[in-house]
């Protein structure tokens, strides 16, 4: 049997976990330091727990607890605190819409190492968008990529966003935190990475033209580097990658949202490119 805790106040310390979701300063100290994530949504939190995360406790509206009753019988000595929807507003800054939130054990479940040992990667510099980072993570799971590195300044990809937009891919596809930035494309290419920055510099190539060299050497590793949102890849990593690669467009637009050219080019360089 679940461990059913209703909560009336939202100053009860229980909830210290679920508290200023909105707050990134807050919930990044706070997520560190207590060594947890925040799960929102059904789809997302069983994906959370069929992927092996611990939960913490669980905030949960009465109307969620039918649809998570296998979940919640799982796991009998973690508290599932019951509280109305105006309270998981005052607590968590914003309107839960959804009615369902976990606190569950964060896990680096992969190092540098084991992401160099896979075939394609995405690679983002300093993408610092939660919205961006959790895109991007689907775009590559979905089309075929192996795993993702984010260089040190890169959003959180456990931050509750992130997870959200991610639809709980950030659970299933590997990832891991790179820790020195100079070197990340040097590194990859004594991996045995063929590195392809997509930036918009003179010398770019067609993406096509690009994926159909790749296509063409089976056993050729990838790499796509991925650069901030306002100005792309840094300068020092679009001189050391292989080649730099843009997507064609039209109607004076120079260029798509970062995780929109995400999703282009993994499906260009996917397993069916």
């Amino acid at each position: 049997m679940a461990r059913l805790v209703p909560v009336d106040d939202p100053a009860d310390e229980r909830l210290a976990d679920y508290v200023r979701l909105r707050d990134v300063s807050l919930r990044r100290h706070l997520e560190t330091e207590q060594g947890l994530f925040i799960a929102e949504g059904e789809k997302v939190i069983r994906r959370a727990l069929e992927a092996g995360y611990r939960p913490r406790s669980f905030l949960l509206a009465e109307r969620w607890l039918a649809g998570l009753a296998d979940l919640l019988a799982d796991h009998p000595d973690v508290e599932v605190y019951v509280v109305g929807e105006a309270l998981a507003e005052q607590v968590t800054g914003f309107h839960v819409h959804r009615g369902a939130l976990a606190s569950l054990h964060r896990q680096q479940r992969h190092t540098v190492a084991d992401l160099l040992a896979l075939r394609r990667l995405v690679v983002c510099e300093d993408v610092v968008d939660h919205t961006n980072v959790g895109a991007i993570l689907r775009s590559a799971a979905g089309l075929g990529f192996d795993g993702c590195l984010l260089a040190p300044r890169a959003a959180d990809p456990l931050y509750r966003r992130s997870v959200k937009v991610s639809m709980g891919a950030v659970f299933s596809l590997p990832w891991a935190r790179l820790e020195d930035w100079a070197e990340a494309v040097p590194t990859l290419r004594a991996a045995g990475f063929w590195t392809v920055a997509l930036a918009l510099s003179e010398d770019a190539r067609d993406l096509s033209e690009v994926a159909a060299e790749a296509a063409a050497d089976p056993g050729r590793r990838v790499a796509l580097l991925l650069g901030t949102e306002g100005d792309g890849l840094s300068r020092r990593w679009v001189e050391q990658a292989d080649v730099v690669a843009r997507i064609p467009m039209a109607r004076g637009i120079d260029s798509l949202n970062v995780a929109a050219a995400a999703a282009v080019a993994c499906y260009a360089f996917g397993p069916s490119a």
